[in-house]
């Protein structure tokens, strides 16, 4: 019997600038793509930038990517960043 494996999220590490910008270090692994992976993500005026949650520039499956995002949407808006 296989087992299946699912997507997965680890904060590394975050921190908040003086500017309201908070950069969140991440971990994880993709399931569609079988891999783990590491980036950056920048919270700036409630919304997450960066490559690894960019819809084109992203190297994640769609589906980790969009994970990802709500994911880091959901712990952000919980004030888990503060």
């Amino acid at each position: 019997m296989s087992e299946k494996h699912q997507h997965a999220l680890y904060i590394v590490d975050f921190v908040t600038t003086g500017f309201n910008a908070t950069f969140v270090k991440i971990k994880g692994y993709d399931a569609i793509l079988e891999r783990e992976f590491e980036g950056e993500v920048k919270f700036l005026d409630d919304r997450p930038f960066g490559d690894i949650v960019h819809p084109e520039r992203s190297l994640l499956s769609p589906e980790c990517r969009q994970y990802v995002q709500e994911r880091l949407l959901n712990k952000y808006h919980a004030g888990e960043f503060n």
